[in-house]
């Protein structure tokens, strides 16, 4: 697989931490390129840091995905550095837990403005590059863009529009060589938890779940890899994925309980 990504030239949204970070370096250690981009540019820097210490090749470039120009000059820096573009991966993400009823309709806005608008922004600069390199786009999405998740409207409708962009794209692209791949892990221990919004907009600041006991982001990007290697479609991480989306065309109802049963089983439900 190393050959397959050497030299390649990858950009990873939302790179700062988590899936991204451990994408970034996954990617890196098999010969590529990589451009980390995020807002938190510090952290960029260390993992630049990193990755350059194990004798692998990165750039950092500050991005904020929710502004359309941010990812125009994160993808004009990555040409006029490495003259090419082989994958996007869109990673970048946000979520919240909060009741719709409660919600702060700005909320939702913050949602898809991150998830939604930062993978059609990166996508529509990027796409005439990785058309031009038969490359590979890249979501990361998750469980929500199969079936609505309760307490989190913004997140399952961000990932659901996510799902149907990246669909069409690659419909559109039958003919190019381009390949496109959603890609939905498990819950996975990492930030996003801890910054999901409120109802309110303030952050949660501290995870529900047990974040030791979740799909560690190192093996999410083993998964990226081997998808790219394999050309798949759509890749769900998970039996409890799979079965989702399985069954909602099958037996929606129970699909709908046991999700509701296991959401509300968490600390500080927003499920009355």
């Amino acid at each position: 697989m190393k050959n397959l990504f050497k030299d390649k030239v990858v950009i990873v949204t939302g790179a700062s931490s988590g899936i991204g970070k451990a994408i970034a370096c996954e990617f890196a250690l098999n010969g590529s390129k990589v451009v980390l981009a995020a807002r938190t540019e510090v952290k960029l820097y260390e993992i630049e840091k990193e990755i350059l210490l194990f004798g692998g090749v990165a750039i950092v470039v500050k991005t904020d995905v929710s502004i359309e120009k941010d990812c125009k000059k994160l993808v004009d820096l990555t040409i006029e550095k490495y003259g090419r573009i082989d994958i996007l991966v869109n990673n970048a993400g946000l979520s919240m837990r909060a009741a719709f009823i409660d919600v702060d309709v700005k909320v939702l806005h913050r949602l898809m403005n991150v998830n939604f608008w930062g993978t059609v922004y990166c996508t529509k600069f990027a796409l005439p590059y990785l058309i031009e390199s038969k490359g590979s786009l890249i979501g990361v999405s998750s469980v929500a863009g199969f079936h609505g998740l309760p307490g989190r409207t913004g997140y399952s409708a961000s990932k659901f529009a996510i799902h149907g962009f990246l669909e069409t794209i690659r419909i559109e692209n039958l003919r190019t060589g381009l390949h496109v791949m959603i890609i939905a892990p498990g819950f996975t221990s990492s930030e996003i938890r801890k910054h999901a919004l409120t109802a309110n907009g303030e952050e949660q600041g501290e995870s529900p779940r047990n974040e030791r006991k979740l799909m560690s982001p190192e093996y999410v990007a083993k998964w990226v890899l081997k998808g790219i290697r394999k050309k798949k479609r759509n890749k769900l991480l998970t039996w409890e994925g799979r079965l989702t989306a399985l069954f909602q065309r099958i037996i929606p109802t129970v699909v709908d309980r046991a999700y509701y049963y296991e959401m509300s089983k968490e600390p500080k439900s927003p499920l009355k």
